[in-house]
């Protein structure tokens, strides 16, 4: 199976570069994974897809301001840091540039434009890790996250080009937990008011935490599929979630994740019967065409990369003919793409 069978074209004005004022009125495109046959519609009215019965599976993470800018000490030269993950209470690996200039040893000092020690935060690069990310020990007056809060920006994607005015844009409105370096797009579309419009019909709400890591941008650069190796992220699947589902598969009802990362989340932590059990830990699961689907009925998502591995899972989960058709339409009627795009349900 090759990389290059994954491809669409995509003309460059149809990727969305704001996020809509109004989360749930982007356009929602429905396809039959059976058939392939694509209706058009818009996000408020996911709810119709949805029966009685159903659980739909959310994903709580929460998107933290990651990318921090400053300068080194002594040069004065400007740096800058994406936070990854975090390693102990003052610890993150992190994402540096330009690399060469920080070595172990080396101070970056932020929110200061003298670069003096009395700034809020100070880091101290303490190890070269693998691909030559940088583990940084920080010091600071008062609350890490609130520091973060103060002075570091949302990490958003590559081919987002405008900044963001308002942080709460780039995470969902059920956002908890945080440790993201990346939004779980799908959820970008729900409101409060739009999820108790689906609770109230009777439908399930269960949540699953698994923190998006930066790797989810990493374009595949194998020939061959098979050969691409897959980055870990961090997740969770509460006691509570993993009974909702097994009573909702006993009873013959749907499971509908919103999400690739619940989607992988629910598979990474279902056994071989399709039971799913309450657990964490990290999890490098790779969907694409062949593999088989053990919880997952249905899936509410964006409109992909060309060639990335989350067009990879949609194809596992529709059918990649249904899908790349799916797309073509999608294109032809100038949907907008990837994380302030529209969306699709699948199911």
């Amino acid at each position: 199976m090759k990389t290059s069978d994954f491809y669409y074209d995509l003309p460059k004005e149809l990727i969305a570069q704001d996020p809509l004022e109004d989360r749930s009125a982007s356009r929602l495109m429905h396809l039959d994974k059976e058939t392939g046959e694509v209706t058009h519609d818009i996000f408020k009215n996911v709810g119709s897809y949805l029966k009685a019965g159903d659980t739909l599976v959310i994903n709580d993470t929460k998107v933290i301001p990651a990318r921090l800018y400053g300068v080194k000490e002594g040069t004065q030269a400007k740096i800058e840091v994406l936070l990854l993950v975090r390693k102990s209470d003052n610890a993150w690996e992190t994402l540096v540039k330009p690399g060469k200039k920080c070595r172990v040893g080396t101070r970056i000092f932020f929110g200061s434009s003298d670069g003096s020690e009395s700034c809020p935060l100070t880091g101290e690069v303490m190890d070269v890790l693998d691909e030559g990310n940088r583990l940084i020990r920080f010091t600071f007056d008062g609350i890490f996250e609130e520091v973060l809060d103060r002075l570091g920006e949302m990490p958003l994607p590559p081919y987002i080009h405008h900044k963001l005015e308002d942080k709460t844009r780039y995470n969902t409105v059920y956002a908890k937990y945080d440790g993201s370096a990346a939004a779980p797009t799908a959820g970008l579309h729900f409101t409060k008011e739009l999820l108790e419009e689906i609770r109230a019909k009777g439908v399930n709400i269960a949540h699953v935490t698994l923190h998006v890591g930066l790797g989810t941008f990493r374009p595949v650069k194998t020939d061959d599929v098979e050969n691409h190796h897959m980055h870990s992220e961090y997740y969770i699947v509460p006691q509570e979630t993993a009974d909702i589902i097994n009573e909702t598969k006993k009873a013959g009802r749907r499971v509908i994740c919103v999400g690739t990362t619940s989607c992988r989340t629910l598979e990474s932590a279902a056994d071989a019967d399709g039971h799913l059990q309450a657990k964490s830990g990290w999890t490098d699961i790779f969907i694409y065409p062949g593999y088989r689907f053990r919880l997952m009925d249905g899936l509410i998502t964006n409109f992909h990369l060309p060639e990335s591995t989350l067009v990879m899972l949609v194809s596992a989960f529709a059918g990649k003919e249904h899908i790349l058709a799916a797309y073509e339409e999608a294109v032809k009627e100038k949907y907008r793409f990837f994380s302030f795009g529209d969306a699709m349900i699948i199911i």
